[in-house]
């Protein structure tokens, strides 16, 4: 399969930084990768004779076929490069064979666009043609090229390129943490390995899998290194990549999931940006793309404030005009509340002030990006495919949900809020479950609630969470998935019998009896999961998986109704007779327990070095 790399091997040996005549690779071409994407409209948009080979990764041309990057893929985001990198010059590489139309479009927001490149080209290996962009108009503006055969003819590979000199050359290490995924981790060593051993970058790349659950078969070699860790969780886990990245010298870490369901492509968009970035706090975020339709953004960073704020969820990658409002909109510099979760996120190693919090998953990716002076950024193509989180949910992951944002707000100075703006965040945890019934999830809130009331000591003593993963487990019974034996149809209230606000006021009839019309049994699919406005009136709520494989059965229970909801009042009361003394010891705590000498002794380097020795 030909690889975007090809361009760079066939012009340079390496990133020779000296040689300014030199034209760096610094967006290569993403294709259709089985496993990954082969949503080929957010690739290409095709018109006519052109088709596009998945094994070759090539594009296939008889006279009149056309073929266009502006897709969220392969467009260029040429102003959010200036923004971060400064003017650089220009050339579109194409590698091929045939004659063609070259059409090269700047597309500014707000304002028609226009070609700044319209040529006839003939291709037979490797050409390059310069790019002027119009720079009178270019803040905001993505440039993407459409290619139109006058002729049979194929196009093997493609890449913006600058001549401009990088202003650093980043050693880029890959830190992926894994628990017993060892068929997950295999595959991504060996997508690595093989990117690795043909890529221009080869020198200035390499991998460090930790291994909590300490039974990887992989060897170390070929720019991959296995560390056994103990099972401190995502946040261990990371901290000793992290902690390696800081021995080996690299310059930037990039965390990164065990099954890496990313286009390697992507580690070279990323470590380019780096490479010309002009402000060294500047970080790459990776997008997260829905597994179960991969056409589907759930969230190009997120912002937390109260909750967390997935941007642009939804987002359909196949539409052109949604993918340019979003390059758009995420050219300005972030907001200060960004953050970027663990799938994919690449920072410098000597801005990082505080190490990852002992939270064991979910949350420590949240605090690491708020507390630490990153500039954040998101490029296009450069994503993740991941496990939606609605399919993900239960009782333990609406624990650690709660409890690191409770942490973040009573921890962090720049998220202070008082007791009565943080009801907010409590009331959206209550509402989403209470309605739907989901009391084993009221009773894990309500253990997280209290285990911050425990203080940061809690954490450190349980960082490794087995009694409280054991606890969770104990209280999920009705919220257990089991095998479905017959899929029953799928019936979901699109037009409640009942308003919303009487559903809202008697919290889905716990409050109030709503005669024999709210005892209706319903069927939820996935998608509908997390949406408690589907369930009015309902008495009993069945709801599949995501391929409808497995169900669970909840029903209106007014014993665990009052049960968790008189609890949660009592702990609300509690964090409000102490609340000052609860934000000072949290405040303590956070810095204690993101500090190089607590997870030194944690993780117990110190021996580790001495036995080494």
């Amino acid at each position: 399969m030909t690889t975007p790399t090809a361009i760079a091997q066939e012009q340079i040996e390496g990133p020779d930084m000296t040689e300014s005549s030199t034209a760096y690779p610094v967006q290569p071409g993403i294709w259709l990768q089985a496993g990954i994407s082969t949503e080929q409209e957010a690739h290409f948009h095709v018109y006519g004779p052109v088709g596009i080979s998945l094994s070759r990764g090539v594009a296939e041309f008889a006279p009149g076929g056309l073929l266009s990057t502006s897709t969220y893929y392969n467009v260029f985001n040429y102003g959010k490069w200036k923004r971060i990198c400064g003017d650089l010059p220009l050339e579109l590489q194409l590698k091929g064979t045939g004659r063609y139309q070259l059409n090269v479009f700047q597309a500014d927001r707000h304002k028609s666009w226009h070609k700044i490149v319209s040529e006839v080209i003939t291709m037979d290996g490797l050409y390059s043609h310069p790019v002027v962009v119009d720079e009178s108009t270019s803040d905001e503006s993505l440039l993407f090229f459409d290619l139109m055969a006058l002729q049979d003819g194929e196009l093997e590979d493609f890449a913006w390129a600058t001549t401009a000199k990088p202003v650093r050359t980043p050693e880029l290490m890959l830190s992926v943490t894994t628990f017993r995924r060892e068929a997950e981790v295999e595959s991504t060593v060996s997508r690595f390995r093989e990117f690795r051993a043909g890529s221009e970058l080869k020198e200035h790349i390499s991998m460090t899998v930790v291994d909590n659950g300490n039974s990887l078969k992989v060897e170390d070699g070929d720019g991959v290194e296995i560390i056994a860790n103990e099972n401190l969780g995502g946040a261990g886990g990371f901290t000793r990549g992290l902690l390696r990245a800081r021995e080996i010298g690299a310059t930037h870490c990039l965390f990164m999931d065990d099954d890496a369901s990313i286009q390697m492509e992507a580690l070279s968009r990323t470590w380019w940006l780096l490479a010309f970035a002009k402000d060294p706090r500047t970080a790459v975020a990776g997008s997260m793309i829905n597994a179960s339709h991969r056409w589907q953004i759930w969230e190009n960073g997120a912002e937390f404030e109260l909750g967390c704020k997935p941007r642009y969820h939804g987002l359909d990658l196949r539409n052109r005009d949604a993918v340019f409002n979003m390059e758009y909109e995420t050219t300005a510099p972030a907001p200060e509340d960004l953050y970027a979760g663990w799938w994919f996120f690449a920072f410098p190693v000597d801005q990082v002030q505080h190490l990852p919090f002992p939270f064991f998953v979910r949350g420590d990716d949240v605090s690491f990006s708020l507390v630490n002076d990153f500039d954040i950024v998101s490029l296009p193509g450069v994503a993740s495919v991941q496990e939606n989180f609605t399919d993900k949910a239960s009782p333990m992951t609406w624990y650690l949900d709660f409890r690191s944002h409770l942490v973040h707000h009573l921890s962090l100075p720049e998220k202070r809020r008082s007791w009565v703006e943080l009801q907010q965040m409590v009331a959206s945890f209550y509402i989403r479950n209470v309605m739907r019934f989901h009391y084993d999830t009221l009773a894990a809130i309500n253990l997280a609630f209290e285990d911050v009331l425990r203080g940061p000591k809690f954490f450190d003593k349980h960082a490794d969470m087995s009694r409280r993963r054991a606890d969770l487990k104990a209280l999920t019974k009705d919220e257990a998935w089991k095998p479905v034996q017959e899929r029953p149809d799928e019936l979901h209230g699109e037009k409640p019998r009942y308003s919303r606000a009487l559903m809202l006021a008697t919290l889905n009839g716990h409050l109030l009896p709503l005669g024999k019309e709210a005892n209706s049994n319903l069927t939820l699919s996935s998608p509908f999961r997390d949406d408690y406005r589907k369930v009015y009136g309902a008495k009993e709520i069945t709801y599949l998986n995501g391929d409808q494989s497995s169900a669970y059965v909840v029903r209106r229970n007014q014993k665990k109704f009052w049960r968790e909801s008189l609890r949660l009042v009592r702990n609300t009361m509690r964090l409000r007779s102490a609340y000052e003394e609860n934000i000072r010891l949290w405040r303590d705590g956070y810095d204690q327990l993101t500090s190089d000498s607590y997870w030194t002794d944690k993780l117990n380097l110190d021996e580790a070095s001495k036995l080494s020795k």
